[in-house]
């Protein structure tokens, strides 16, 4: 559904170039759920926008279902739906006339397109304002509109960029169920960007990291944890003298684990942590090193990026705001 090769798209603004997206090879097949995950001004957005041709590529190849995204736009856009971060409904309109319109514009007939707008008000909890301006709505319940539209169309293709923003945890848990059923019902490929990691954990099969521009991870939640972050042991002892002594055989029982001492504490980072823990316990006993508490905790998907990078998504979010010139990115936009 998706293949990339040398992806890459660069912004000028005054004189000064930003390289946004640096080279994405990425391949995605049909019926797979994929999350792009990383830091704000990491490429996922300017990924999403070129794949979808609502800016174009400054370098490298990208094919939507099997359509080159630069030579044939209107057959790409015709197979795939796009939520994009932004609002998409006109605010004096409609919000279910709005969904006919979308519907028609895509070739539904008329009955179809009111059937399947209905469909969707009720699934997305919008039956009480469906009827209402666009501009009357909360920002939670243009959200949902903003969602409807893109699944109107029941689209092969799915692009969800940051769909769950401004959502109750209800109406995302909602949001969540829809995107699953449109993708066991008719094997529909979606591709999300997300700050929520539990959701990314959740829904995705395929988890790809982005950082600066480049992919530096690709593979199922459950192997990059595993392999990249490793699970997470907690524990403490009476005294500092016996943390250090239990770090020393820690490194002899378990290599491969990463110790740091806090204390009368020590942090653990190891494979297989439930494996590895009562192996711990009873080499520590042994030794007369007495254990006053120990704890484990799974890796999460904000642990691996730690490990990709030195730094957590949600300091990502907070710190690396986006660098793109924003007036240029929004003209293309606007063009296309």
């Amino acid at each position: 559904m998706i293949q990339t090769e040398g992806l890459t798209k660069h912004f000028t603004a005054s004189g000064t170039t930003v390289e946004a997206v640096r080279g994405i090879d990425l391949t995605v097949a049909r019926g797979e759920m994929v999350a792009l995950l990383g830091p704000n001004g990491a490429g996922k957005s300017t990924t999403l926008r070129m794949l979808t041709t609502l800016i174009a590529p400054t370098a490298g190849v990208a094919r939507v279902s099997g359509y080159d995204v630069t030579t044939h736009q209107a057959q790409v856009r015709n197979k795939i739906g796009y939520i994009g971060q932004g609002n998409g409904a006109g605010h004096n309109q409609r919000g279910r006339d709005e969904l006919v319109t979308q519907g028609r514009a895509y070739g539904m007939a008329r009955a179809a397109a009111k059937a399947r707008a209905d469909e969707l008000v009720e699934s997305l909890d919008l039956a009480e304002v469906a009827d209402r301006k666009v501009m009357s709505l909360s920002g939670g319940q243009r959200r949902r509109l903003d969602i409807a539209m893109g699944l109107i169309h029941e689209p092969d293709l799915l692009f969800l960029d940051e769909p769950s923003t401004g959502l109750d945890p209800q109406n995302r848990a909602n949001l969540q169920e829809h995107i699953v059923s449109l993708r066991n019902r008719h094997d529909t490929t979606v591709v999300l960007t997300t700050h929520y990691l539990d959701e990314a954990d959740a829904l995705a099969e395929r988890v790809v990291v982005v950082d600066q521009g480049r992919i530096v991870a690709d593979d199922t939640p459950a192997r990059l944890k595993a392999d990249l972050a490793g699970d997470r042991i907690a524990i403490a002892f009476g005294h500092p003298d016996d943390a250090a002594r239990a770090a020393h055989r820690v490194r002899v029982v378990v290599p491969a684990a990463s110790v740091e001492q806090h204390g009368e504490s020590l942090a653990l980072r190891v494979r297989d942590g439930d494996r590895a823990l009562p192996r711990l316990l009873r080499e520590l006993d042994t030794h007369g090193t007495p254990v006053v508490s120990a704890e484990i905790a799974r890796p999460t998907l904000d642990d691996v990026f730690l490990s990709l990078t030195g730094r957590s998504l949600r300091e990502g979010q907070a710190a690396h705001d986006s660098t793109i010139p924003t007036t240029q990115a929004a003209h293309e936009e606007a063009r296309a």
